[in-house]
């Protein structure tokens, strides 16, 4: 039945007059051998024409000055090879939210005379698939004439795919193969980058993905995930890895339950191999993938994306340029709206701490640089290599000093010289040059207590001031004397900002962190401080009195344990209450001998470290 309708490409060209619009679909749905017979043909009817792609992501559309007078390209998305285009005045670029591109078509807003759409060899029954339902389905319903190029090739897809051939005027059979892009190597950076962002990303969460370096790291680090989800604009190799990792159940869901829902495919061969007829990956056009209602029906909600530049008030810029087809403000404005309204939801800007040039990215202010998402009342999380800094519910002040932390060590002393000058953090803030090397990144760990409480532990940062602050204000008279054996009423910045600017190679604090409502709360604090001219460390706890007797000082002291003896130090001393049972109970436990002296009411501990297969089994469960 389709044959009837079968021509050749040239018969094609020959009905296309000047002044038409021709819609090109994205991707490996980019009809290429229509494409190339277009781009060829000398033909005189082939003139002042409009193309329409979502995304000119392939080398079929050339735009150089050789075709001005055939063909002007129209897109969505001024990354990939468009942005320069754009900039030179060659290429027009349409501002859109994709989920809003499918209704201008359909509309008449923006107009289709011919829509050209790769699609599967039909079946007998005369039914084939599109290759990718990012905005054709809508093309193809708004243009007056509309040409399937058949491509053996390319997949069977699930989902609203499927296509009939009363659908189409003409068809012709491809004699190229699908658009194939290669896989992104991966920088040790990345690696690292995705390590912090996975420690953030929580089982069950619906992820959203895109292509580039930064996702093929995190098909790695989040592979020992459980129960993820998958609501993305695209599928690629990367998103299929961790697929077939285990990691992604779809489980947890509230749309589009058991599947991963995407629109279109963007990767390699072997993608498009995996996709034929897979019931685990649900096409749907991007007004239902895309559309910050639909997103958000899913709970945890979970958008990573990359970005450019992150300035110390939260603005961000955005990627421009070959590769980025995945942080564009209107793909960008709706995964960060979606996970807004998701339950639980967030969004993750990531990025390394320098770019390729040595510069920084963690910059003063973005506003010189193009691409700018500038959102910052609802800015969540941002990730670099050296940590992560919570933004949402954060003071200006409080974002910079975050931000600072996860910059570059050596442009932390230019930021906080130009945030002091901008009268954005304190004029009197302390910093230390080298803290920034010497931040002890491998103490940190998560560890599960009874109840279910999960805890993450790491080093004390500068900018957990105002938390440690909080804490102290949360504590009894009772707790504050236990502590500091003084009735201490107060807490301000001078005193607070010198507990938590520590130096690293005489001071170990280690804070016990929980999240509530997507914020950080710090519940428990620990520290030694090593004497120059003694073999031991002072020893001092305190932990939020709603979270004691979950264990949390016990850990602790296991944890400061391990740490000590791994810097060269031969035990502990610790000043304790005689009523201050609680405490007492965690030494009693020490798996090292603990020498008590009781004076005016305190008892002197000292606890040599000596060896103890006690202290040994303890780790190994640990």
């Amino acid at each position: 039945m389709w044959r009837d309708k079968l021509v050749t490409p040239e018969q094609i060209l020959e009905k296309i007059e000047p002044g038409m619009t021709i819609f090109l679909g994205t991707g490996m749905a980019e009809p290429r051998t229509l494409v190339k017979h277009l781009m060829a043909s000398e033909r005189n009817n082939l003139q002042d024409l409009e193309l329409i792609q979502l995304v000119s992501l392939g080398d079929a559309v050339a735009i150089d000055e050789r075709y001005a007078r055939k063909f002007r390209l129209k897109t969505f998305f001024s990354g990939w090879i468009a942005d320069e285009a754009i900039r030179q005045g060659k290429v027009d670029l349409i501002p859109s939210r994709f989920s809003r591109i499918p209704w201008l078509f359909r509309s008449g807003a923006i107009h289709i005379d011919i829509a050209f759409i790769q699609i599967t060899p039909p079946n007998e029954a005369g039914y084939a698939n599109l290759v990718g339902v990012d905005v054709e389905r809508a093309a193809l319903e708004s243009a007056h004439m509309v040409v399937g190029e058949i491509n053996y090739e390319v997949p069977h897809t699930m989902g609203d795919t499927l296509v009939h051939v009363n659908d189409f005027n003409y068809f012709v059979e491809s004699t190229e193969p699908p658009l194939y892009l290669q896989r992104w190597p991966i920088p040790d950076v990345y690696m690292k980058i995705a390590e912090n962002v996975a420690s953030v990303v929580e089982d069950g969460a619906c992820i959203s993905y895109g292509i580039g370096p930064l996702y093929e790291a995190l098909a790695k680090t989040l592979s020992n995930k459980k129960d993820l989800g998958i609501h993305s604009p695209f599928i690629t190799d990367a998103l299929m890895d961790l697929i077939k990792s285990g990691a992604v159940t779809n489980r947890k869901k509230s749309i589009f339950r058991g599947k991963c829902s995407v629109s279109y495919i963007l990767g390699t061969k072997e993608l498009l191999k995996w996709l034929d007829n897979n019931p685990l990956v649900e096409f749907q056009p991007e007004d239902v993938i895309m559309d910050p209602k639909i997103i958000g029906m899913n709970d945890k909600m979970t958008a990573l994306l990359p970005a450019r530049k992150v300035d110390l008030t939260g603005n961000v810029a955005l990627h421009t340029g070959r590769g980025n087809v995945t942080a564009g403000p209107g793909n960008v404005q709706e995964l960060f709206m979606g996970a807004a309204l998701s339950k639980g939801g967030r969004t993750i800007f990531a990025l390394p701490s320098r770019n390729r040039h040595g510069e920084p990215n963690i910059v003063l202010s973005v506003d010189k640089y193009p691409f700018q998402f500038s959102n910052r009342e609802s800015m969540d999380l941002v990730v670099t290599e050296y940590g992560v800094a919570y933004l949402m519910g954060k003071t200006l002040r409080e974002r910079a000093q975050a931000l600072i932390e996860i910059a570059h060590p050596d442009d932390r002393a230019e930021l906080v010289r130009q945030a002091k000058e901008a009268k954005m953090i304190y004029a009197d803030q302390i910093y230390f040059p080298e803290s920034g090397y010497l931040y002890p990144e491998k103490v940190a760990c998560t560890h599960r207590f009874k109840n279910g409480l999960t805890v993450r532990f790491r080093a004390i940062k500068p900018s957990d001031e105002d938390e440690m602050r909080r804490l102290f204000y949360r504590f009894s008279d009772q707790a504050v004397y236990y502590r500091y054996f003084s009735p201490i009423k107060t807490m301000p910045h001078h005193k607070m900002q010198e507990y938590v600017n520590v130096d690293y190679r005489h001071v170990m604090s280690i804070v016990g962190v929980i999240e509530e409502g997507g914020i950080e709360r710090i519940i428990a604090e620990a520290r030694y401080v090593r004497d120059a001219n003694k073999p031991f460390a002072d020893l001092a706890f305190i932990v939020d009195e709603k979270y004691q007797g979950y264990g949390i000082a016990s850990f602790l002291f296991d944890l400061l344990i391990r740490i000590a003896r791994e810097e060269g130090i031969s035990g502990f001393t610790a000043d304790v209450l005689a009523d201050n049972k609680a405490m007492l109970k965690v030494f009693e436990k020490s798996p090292f001998p603990v020498k008590a002296v009781l004076a005016g009411g305190v008892y002197k501990l000292t606890i040599p470290f000596t060896t103890a297969t006690e202290f040994k089994d303890r780790e190994e469960n640990n």
